[in-house]
């Protein structure tokens, strides 16, 4: 039967009312108890007259439009009171205080029934492969050191933690503010650590690799007694009292906090309160900054600020920062670190991980954070082995030959074609490095699958984490509103019916099945990066990848990265990949001048 023509409603109304209506499909009116039972009752008292209904059928008739159905009048005429009874159940839930490190009563798991983790006989103890040791004639000289030079010299006793926290105090002091990387400085904690690890070291107390290594802290790890900012305005004087797990691990492991750095406001993009964090290879340039919301820990370890730094990624905000600002991003499996006292974003898609300037720093960090927690219930028990001589010929490696050959759009300008041509030639020369390396590699694709098509699982968890701030107006506050800004996406996925969100969330299954059949057949796959089809994947089915710097392009030149993406659980295959090309090539050696301070 067709529908009559309605008569029109004012947009304000109708935004208003959609939430509610949007569940009228859905929507069971509440039965009397009688109509379930199976015993009699008794004779019911006199019922009160009903509250008026505050959502009409014309509301409901323009909310069906967006959730895909078509009710008939008679249909709408059933459904109008539960519709209306819903709306005042929801609006008693919008009254209670939610804390907001409280998650869904939904648990994601990125493996499949069956699926069987790679189970070594026993943990093993963390070793680095051969690095070449560190040339100084002063501690000033160790700025760009990695984490396994600035290890073997203080477990000699050649520096101490001290010095060592002194030196990367005074760069942040001094090249932070034009990096504007640097929520907050945590020179005091910092001292106090770098002492303690000195004096265990000098009774003969070595916590391992990271003992006195310092290194700092995307702002939003939970601090006590520090801020913890989230990089947005309504939270700029948030304190939190307890320590994130990644915090009090890393603390056991010796390694010593320096600075809780900038992140995007709320986990997006280079902007916070304080300002767009730079990219010290190009500091002046504040459009993009150093991209992604992991743009503090990017910044500050490529410009020598810090040992090593702690980010996330739910979308990129790892792999996005580390390219741009020429260092080794890890973002592990799905649940292999413990999000306890960390910001949520997106509770099925977040994850943590390090930002270093080398594969084996990522190693080191990922097996000193890593485990169950008892507060994480999506932490998998399984092990980290990190072994740097696995033989590559041991490994299936796959690459994204597609990925690698790029076409300049249609009608480019010569511009656009030289950079297309500049890209590609770099892309060859770095798979060349691979195959000198010993690697071995097959061209592959990956699952036809819209991926992108339901990315809206990010942002509508997003939207229900920051439901309170969106609805009392202070997401208002935020520095950014553009359309592309976080207040117009959390409004925007207020109109996400939660038939659509947990339909994406059963074809995200089938997704997962897809690569789980393409990853039985290889240990990692190679691709670019950030621009990789495979990043918005792998971020939803939880597959580790790490990305390392491999040449320079653009004008101005300005790093690029190549990724290595592995199996659930297995971060050791492209961390071993990547730690080949790394030996290979000179990319990691190169880092910014930070002389414009």
């Amino acid at each position: 039967m067709k529908k009559s023509k309605r008569t029109s409603i004012n947009r304000r109304t109708f935004v208003k009312a959609l939430p509610a209506a949007g569940a009228a499909a859905l929507a069971v009116s509440k039965a009397p108890l009688t109509a379930l039972a199976q015993t009699p009752t008794p004779s019911p008292s006199p019922t009160p007259s009903p509250a008026p209904m505050r959502i009409t059928k014309e509301m409901m008739h323009n909310a069906e439009k967006l959730i895909g159905i078509e009710l008939t009048d008679a249909q709408e005429t059933m459904a109008l009171r539960g519709v209306n009874t819903n709306l005042d159940s929801y609006e008693i839930m919008r009254k209670i205080d939610v804390p907001l490190d409280t998650e869904p009563a939904v648990v994601f798991h990125p493996a499949l029934p069956g699926f069987h983790i790679k189970r070594a006989a026993a943990k093993l103890k963390f070793r680095f492969g051969r690095n070449e040791p560190a040339q100084f004639k002063s501690v000033d000289d160790l700025a760009f050191a990695s984490v396994p030079q600035l290890s073997e010299l203080i477990r000699t006793k050649k520096v101490s933690s001290v010095e060592l926290t002194r030196m990367y105090l005074s760069r942040l002091k001094k090249y932070g503010p034009k990096l504007l990387c640097i929520v907050t400085l945590t020179e005091d904690l910092a001292m106090k650590q770098a002492q303690a690890a000195d004096d265990d070291l000098k009774r003969g107390k070595y916590r391992g690799p990271l003992h006195g290594i310092p290194w700092g802290a995307k702002d939003l790890f939970a601090t006590k007694g520090i801020k913890t900012t989230w990089g947005a305005e309504p939270y700029r004087d948030q304190m939190i009292d307890y320590d994130a797990t990644v915090v009090e691990r890393l603390r056991d492991a010796g390694a010593v906090l320096v600075a809780k750095l900038s992140m995007g406001a709320l986990a997006q993009g280079a902007k916070w309160f304080g300002g767009v964090t730079r990219n010290p290879w190009n500091p002046n340039e504040d459009r993009n900054g150093s991209s992604g919301s992991s743009s503090g820990p990017a910044s500050a370890t490529a410009a020598g600020l810090v040992g090593f730094a702690i980010g996330t990624e739910t979308l990129g905000s790892i792999m996005s920062p580390s390219s741009t600002c020429g260092v080794a991003g890890l973002r592990p499996t799905y649940g292999r670190v413990s999000r306890y006292g960390a910001m949520g974003l997106s509770w099925t898609m977040d994850k943590i991980g390090p930002i270093c300037r080398g594969v084996e720093d990522c190693a080191v960090a990922l097996d000193a954070i890593y485990g169950p927690d008892q507060h994480d219930l999506t932490v998998g028990d399984a092990p980290f082995n990190w072994s740097p001589d696995v033989p590559l010929s041991s490994l299936r490696i796959a690459y994204l030959k597609a990925e690698f050959e790029a076409t300049p759009p249609p009608n480019a300008s010569e511009q656009q074609r030289k950079a297309t041509e500049d890209r590609n030639a770099m892309y060859k020369q770095a798979l060349a490095d691979l195959e000198k390396a010993g690697v071995k590699m097959a061209p592959i694709e990956l699952p036809k699958f819209p991926a992108n098509n339901i990315r809206y699982i990010l942002t509508a968890e997003a939207a229900t984490a920051f439901d309170d701030i969106t609805r009392d107006g202070r997401v208002n506050q935020l520095s950014g509103q553009e359309a592309f800004d976080w207040p117009n996406s959390f409004r925007t996925s207020r109109f996400i019916p939660a038939v659509e969100y947990l339909r994406a969330q059963r074809a995200r299954v089938l997704l997962m099945r897809e690569m789980d059949k393409l990853m039985s057949q290889w240990d990692v796959f190679v691709s670019p990066a950030p621009g990789s089809a495979s990043l918005i994947i792998t971020n939803l089915t939880g597959h580790p990848a790490i990305c390392v710097p491999c040449g320079f392009t653009g004008t101005p030149s300005l790093p690029r990265a190549i990724m290595f993406t592995g199996g659930l659980y297995d971060e050791a295959a492209p961390l071993r990949v990547a730690l080949a090309f790394e030996k290979a090539t000179k990319w990691h050696t190169m880092h910014p001048k930070v002389d414009w301070a």
